[in-house]
């Protein structure tokens, strides 16, 4: 083979899937930025221990309500101004990255899991089970998010753990109606026949052959679906159902500085700030994910 043949055969090879997908997803300006700022707040919860400047529960009685570093009656020791107690922003910003990353990727994996094996078994086993199961998540949609969530909670009791418990249950039905939609189209399919002639059992055709391909939507839900986490952990931090004090939780920070929004802006501002970049970057990515995995998207 020459050089200009073998030069030649190698352009037309098609390019790896990994290739092939970060140029259509690095072509996304604002997928690129999501996934920029995704990294560095995943940095800043691994290392909020040595990146906060205070301890975020620390309390200097001294200081209460001091404005930002840049104002008139800022101090350099608080960047970002203390709160009501004296507790420094900053800090308990940081520190509430922990918290909303770990949570909310806590959120996302049970939401996930719980919806993909569900989704599996109402798209495999049709019939009475795929009714009963697609009926039940028709109800749960039914009802606002937020008003369900606020439900479950109430029952379990308001603590963290128990408002990411009544988040899972909110999201779940997007997974289960994702993943059974997805798994009719595929079953339909060539190679499923193929793999059921050659003897695949039912535990392999869901595994190993029928799932892999639904992953492209999942994926890009999951990523969705965290930034709705995110959002409502926060709501239910704020009405007192979450993250309970002191611990530094964006929405529970939103939830203690309502009554200063007039005399102490800082106080309000930078925690609401940080739940909307957080947000726009987790959508951001999503639709670059989105434009990336469907075929049909791609140009």
């Amino acid at each position: 083979m020459t050089t200009e043949t073998a030069t030649l055969a190698a352009a037309e090879q098609p390019p790896h899937p990994v290739v092939e997908f970060w140029r259509y997803f690095s072509a996304n300006r604002g997928a690129l930025a999501g996934l920029y700022v995704i990294v560095c707040l995943g940095l800043v919860a691994i290392f909020a221990d040595m990146l906060a400047p205070h301890e975020p529960q620390a309390q200097f009685r001294d200081a209460l309500l001091t404005p930002p570093a840049w104002t008139d009656d800022g101090s350099i020791e608080f960047l970002l101004g203390t709160d009501d107690i004296g507790r420094d922003i900053l800090s308990r910003i940081i520190h509430g990255a922990r918290v909303s990353m770990s949570i909310g990727s806590l959120v996302v994996t049970l939401a996930l899991t719980s919806g993909i094996l569900i989704g599996l078994i109402a798209g495999f086993f049709r019939g009475a089970v795929e009714i009963l199961i697609m009926r039940a998540m028709d109800i749960m949609l039914a009802l606002p998010s937020l008003l369900l969530a606020i439900v479950i909670v109430a029952v379990l009791g308001p603590s963290l753990l128990n408002a990411a418990m009544a988040v899972v249950v909110v999201q779940l039905p997007h997974f289960v109606r994702l993943t059974r939609a997805a798994v009719i189209t595929e079953m339909s399919k060539d190679y499923v026949t193929a793999s059921r002639v050659s003897g695949a059992g039912m535990f392999r055709l869901m595994i190993a052959t029928v799932l892999p391909n639904c992953m492209a939507p999942l994926i890009v839900q999951a990523t969705l679906g965290f930034s709705t986490a995110i959002l409502d952990l926060a709501a239910l931090g704020f009405l007192g159902l979450g993250a309970q004090p002191p611990t530094p939780e964006w929405g529970t920070m939103l939830a203690d500085a309502l009554q200063f929004i007039q005399r102490a802006w800082w106080v309000v501002t930078f925690p609401g700030i940080a739940i909307l970049i957080t947000v726009l970057a987790f959508n951001l990515m999503g639709d670059g994910l989105r434009d990336a995995l469907d075929p049909r998207l791609k140009r």
